[in-house]
């Protein structure tokens, strides 16, 4: 499934859970035929259980309510939490769920990651917020620095296309709207955002987000923010990120500096000497967590969405990002990340390198060797037909037409 560039669209950026959960529900409130929702993450806690009461209210007024889950991410739902809803009617899949052995969860690999709402094919939202209470900020310290994006428009049409092939709907939206193919120049009218929907699937594409960032990074011209959660990209992003800076680009790179994990910043600093070396200024964001996946360029490209740029995301997961083309979005998300940038993060300075003896050579030349072949290792990972289990019928497995999107299996982190 492919689609063009909308033109037309509304936006609204959505900070953390506080701007991302109140627009969701009442989404949700105002339904009157379909709300469809794909998450990585649902936990049974103070978000969760107001959607569960969101889900149930709109189900039970006739909403045609479907909503897929992934099987590792949300492994840990209760039977009475879930039944309840397929009860009312809702349909519940989990996306390749897998038996626990000696009580841990296996299926680390190729998971659904994609964080999307679509209700009534009017309103979408689309980013890296889970629904789980760790993404509101009074959560405390380690609650997550995130962010969403809520579209009304033409491209709405797109996305719920793709919910419903992803979760075998038996919805067919009518698109109403004109679609234009040609890639888009710089908006000649403020607010009148051109978006395109863009995901990653394990079959026909594999490397389409990626190849967003690398062309952005191409054609910039003055000025790149990008923000991401868990960063260990490619080495086609890293040489582009450095041919930029070393063509006058400033780049900048906002990363975790209190990380969920510890590895994640310990696979960063790895790159560090790099990037800076080749005039990237590297910033690690000091407040809490960070669990954006953002980026702008210039002043009118930028994009939200669910994909990190790590090997996960980048060769294994199942991901979906918008890219914008509007220049008052980009200001608005520009703003917020030199806010960041001035007050919550700390700049990687020459003297916070790591040391440049042999050790850290060769482990520097293992890492871009790693990086450099690991979409053809992620192609030799064990891969499967992934099984979409609805809840309250038998497992079965995945819906030829729907999961030709999303063949093989999963991969992992919130």
């Amino acid at each position: 499934m492919n689609f063009s560039w909308q033109e037309g669209n509304r936006l609204l950026l959505l900070e953390n859970g506080e701007a991302f959960f109140p627009r969701v529900f009442g989404a949700i409130q105002r339904a009157e035929r379909t709300v469809l929702i794909e998450t990585f993450i649902l936990f049974e806690d103070d978000v969760g259980n107001a959607l569960h009461r969101e889900l149930l209210a709109a189900a039970q007024r006739g909403v045609r309510v479907e909503i897929m889950v992934d099987g590792y991410g949300s492994a840990e739902l209760s039977d009475k939490f879930v039944n309840s809803l397929t009860s009312a009617g809702v349909r519940f899949i989990y996306y390749d769920p897998r038996p626990l052995v000696m009580g841990m969860r296996t299926n680390v690999f190729r998971r659904l990651h994609r964080k999307t709402v679509v209700v009534d094919d009017v309103v979408a939202f689309v980013g890296g917020i889970n629904f789980s209470a760790e993404h509101n900020t009074d959560y405390g310290p380690e609650a997550k620095q995130d962010y969403a994006v809520q579209v009304k428009g033409p491209v709405v049409a797109d996305i719920a296309r793709y919910l419903q092939q992803a979760i075998g709907s038996e919805q067919h939206t009518r698109r109403w709207w004109g679609s234009r193919s040609h890639r888009p120049a710089v908006n000649a009218k403020p607010g009148d955002a051109q978006v395109l929907y863009v995901y990653r699937d394990n079959d026909e594409h594999r490397d389409d987000i990626e190849v967003h960032y690398l062309e952005m990074l191409r054609e910039a011209k003055r000025d790149v923010i990008i923000a991401n959660a868990y960063f260990f990209p490619g080495y086609r992003l890293l040489r582009e990120m450095r041919n930029a800076a070393q063509r006058g680009v400033r780049v900048r790179l906002i990363v975790q500096g209190e990380p969920d994990m510890p590895i994640v910043k310990v696979g960063a600093e790895l790159l560090y000497n790099y990037l800076v070396d080749g005039g990237v200024e590297v910033y690690e964001y000091i407040r809490r967590p960070l669990h954006g996946k953002i980026a702008v360029k210039d002043d009118h490209w930028a994009t939200v969405g669910s994909s990190n740029l790590d090997p996960l995301s980048l060769s294994l997961n199942l991901e979906a990002n918008l890219i914008i083309h509007d220049r008052p979005f980009n200001q608005t998300l520009r703003d917020n990340l030199e806010a960041l940038l001035a007050n919550d993060c700390q700049r990687v300075q020459e003297d916070r390198l790591p040391p440049r003896n042999w050790w850290q050579l060769s482990k520097s030349v293992v890492v871009f060797h790693f990086l450099r072949h690991f979409p053809a290792i992620a192609g030799w990972l064990p891969a499967h037909t992934p099984l979409l289990a609805q809840v309250g019928e038998p497992v079965q497995p995945e819906m030829e037409t729907q999961d030709r999107v999303e063949t093989d299996n999963p991969g992992a982190k919130s």
